[in-house]
C-alpha cells in the first residue's frame, strides 16, 4: 500500500480538490477489472450505485459542503450486511436474489461518512467457516498467494483489502472472521467490544457473538473507521449506550508503562514461525517502553468446545426463519412440511446444514443441561480467567491464527479447520475488543497477524498498541 492509497489520505485529497471522487473510483475498479476474476472476492460489484454516490461526493465539494471524513473512498461490505435495493445473499442459495428494504446501520453510517460502496464480498455462507471455501458461489483466493486460502468467514473483504480493490471493508466476526482472515492476508482486522457497533441490518449467526468491525490496511484508516461505526444505536437493543471512542488521537501516545500478558495457552499451540513473531512483537512491545510477562488464561483450553456448542445452538434458532415462506428460496412440497424440507435442503450448503443440527441436538429436551448448559458455564469461567489477568494486565498478545494459511482441500477434516478459530474465539465467548496486526511473515513467505485484547470498551489502549506493532513490523522473512 502507498500512502497516497490509505483512506485517510484519499480523503484529504478528495475534500481539497486533489482527487475528485469519481478518478479515485475509477482507480480501483481498474484494479478489480484487472484481477477480480482470479482471486473472487466479491458476490457483486456495484459499478452503478458506485458511481452515483461518488458523483454525488464531488457534487457535494462543488458546493463548498464536507462530505465527511471518508470522502470518496470506496469501501467493500461483506454479503451479510444488509444494502438497501443491493443483493445480499450471505453467499447461500438460500438469499440468492433477495434485496433487502433497508440498509444496517452500518452502511448507513458510512455512507453519511463519504464512503463509497463498490461491492459486496464474499463469505462462508452464513459466515459459518474459516477459509471462504463454504461459499455457494465458489471460494475466494488469498491475494498473497491464490493456492491458499484468505481465511473466514469474511475472506471477501479480507481479500478485497489487501488486493488494492478497496481500502476499506467491513465484515462480521463471530469467532473470529475478521482477526482470522485479517491476519492470513496480511492486513488489520478489527472485533470491537460486544455491543459498540450496531448489529442491526446484520444478517445474524449467534447473536451474542456476532461483531462488525473493520478491515484496512494500516492501523489510522481503521481506527477512522472504528470511530465512524460505534456509538449508540436505538435500532439495536443491544448496542451500549453513548458515544464511541476517539481512536486517531490515541494512536501517537505509545506504550510507556502499559502491562501487556502473553497468553502461554494460546502461543504454545501455534507454528514455531508464528510463535516467533509474538515474540519479536513483544520484544518490539518492550523496547517501546511496555512491560511484558507471560500469563495464563486456563479456561481458554475450552474455548473451542463451548464456542461449538453455543454458536450452532443459536444459529439453530435464527435460521430457523429461512422455512420458504417469508422469503429465500422456496421449493413446492405436498404440504407445508416436505415444503420446509426441500426449500433447506436446496438453500443451505453441508456446513450451514451441520451446525443447524448441532445446535438443535444441543438445545433439545434431556440434552440441553449436558450441552448447552454445560457451555455457557465454561463461558463464565473464561470470563472469569479474563477478568482474573485484566486485573493487574492492560492488553494481552497473542496469535491470531496458529498458522499461517493454507492450501485450499487441506483441511478436509471439520477439527483441524475449526482450529483456525482457537486463538480468536475467547473474545467472542467474552464480548472484549480484539484485533490483528500484521507483523511479518512466516512460512512459504506468508503474513503473520499478531492479535492484541483488550478488555470492554479497551480499544483506546489497544490501538495504541497497534500503532507501536506497525511501525516495528519486521522485514526479514522466516526461511521455510
Amino acid at each position: 500500500m502507498t500512502l497516497e492509497n490509505s483512506a485517510l489520505s484519499i480523503a484529504e485529497d478528495v475534500r481539497l480538490g486533489r482527487r475528485s471522487a469519481v478518478e479515485v473510483l475509477e482507480s480501483y475498479l481498474s484494479v478489480i477489472d484487472a484481477t477480480e476474476n482470479e482471486i473472487h472476492a466479491f458476490n457483486l460489484v456495484t459499478r452503478d450505485h458506485a458511481f452515483v454516490s461518488a458523483q454525488d461526493v464531488d457534487e457535494k465539494i462543488s458546493r463548498g459542503l464536507d462530505p465527511g471524513p471518508l470522502a470518496g473512498v470506496p469501501i467493500a461490505y461483506k454479503d451479510n450486511l444488509c444494502t438497501w435495493g443491493v443483493e445480499t445473499t450471505c453467499s447461500s442459495r438460500m438469499l440468492e436474489g433477495w434485496k433487502p428494504p433497508y440498509n444496517a446501520t452500518v452502511v448507513d453510517r458510512m455512507s453519511a461518512a463519504g464512503a463509497v460502496m463498490i461491492g459486496k464480498t464474499n463469505l462462508d455462507e452464513f459466515a459459518m467457516g474459516s477459509s471462504t471455501e463454504n461459499s455457494a458461489f465458489g471460494p475466494t483466493c488469498n491475494p498473497v498467494d491464490v493456492s491458499r486460502v484468505p481465511g473466514g468467514s469474511s475472506g471477501g473483504s479480507a481479500a478485497a483489502v489487501a488486493a488494492g480493490f478497496a481500502p476499506l471493508a467491513l465484515g462480521s466476526d463471530t469467532g473470529g472472521s475478521i482477526r482470522q482472515p485479517a491476519a492470513l492476508c496480511g492486513v488489520v482486522g478489527v472485533k470491537p467490544t460486544y455491543g459498540l457497533v450496531s448489529r442491526f441490518g446484520l444478517i445474524a449467526f449467534a447473536s451474542s457473538f456476532d461483531q462488525i468491525g473493520p478491515f484496512a490496511n494500516n492501523v489510522a484508516d481503521a481506527a477512522v473507521a472504528l470511530e465512524i461505526l460505534a456509538g449508540h444505536d436505538l435500532a439495536d437493543s443491544t448496542c451500549i449506550p453513548g458515544p464511541g471512542p476517539k481512536l486517531l488521537a490515541e494512536l501517537d501516545r505509545g506504550v510507556e508503562g502499559l502491562r501487556v500478558g502473553i497468553v502461554r495457552e494460546l502461543i504454545d499451540g501455534s507454528d514455531d514461525d508464528v510463535a516467533l513473531r509474538v515474540h519479536q512483537a513483544a520484544e518490539a512491545l518492550v523496547a517501546a517502553g511496555a512491560l511484558v510477562d507471560e500469563v495464563s488464561v486456563p479456561a481458554v483450553e475450552y474455548g473451542l468446545t463451548a464456542y461449538y456448542l453455543i454458536a450452532p445452538a443459536e444459529a439453530s434458532s435464527n435460521l430457523a426463519r429461512y422455512d420458504g415462506v417469508r422469503y429465500g428460496l422456496r421449493r413446492e412440497g405436498s404440504n407445508v412440511q416436505e415444503m420446509n424440507a426441500l426449500s433447506r435442503r436446496d438453500g443451505f450448503g453441508d456446513e450451514v446444514i451441520a451446525r443447524i443440527m448441532l445446535g438443535t441436538f444441543a438445545l433439545s429436551a434431556g440434552y440441553y443441561d449436558a450441552y448447552y448448559g454445560k457451555a455457557q458455564k465454561i463461558r463464565s469461567l473464561i470470563r472469569r480467567d479474563f477478568d482474573l489477568v485484566y486485573a493487574d494486565h492492560d492488553l494481552l498478545l497473542s496469535p491470531t491464527s496458529p498458522s499461517v494459511a493454507f492450501k485450499f482441500g487441506e483441511r478436509s477434516d471439520p477439527m483441524s479447520m475449526y482450529r483456525s478459530d482457537v486463538c480468536t474465539i475467547p473474545s467472542n465467548l467474552v464480548g472484549d475488543a480484539s484485533m490483528s496486526v500484521p507483523f511479518g511473515n512466516g512460512l512459504h513467505n506468508m503474513p503473520v497477524g499478531v492479535q492484541l485484547m483488550a478488555p470492554a470498551l479497551g480499544e483506546a489502549l489497544m490501538f495504541r498498541a497497534a500503532a507501536v506493532l506497525e511501525l516495528a513490523e519486521p522485514a526479514e522473512e522466516v526461511n521455510d
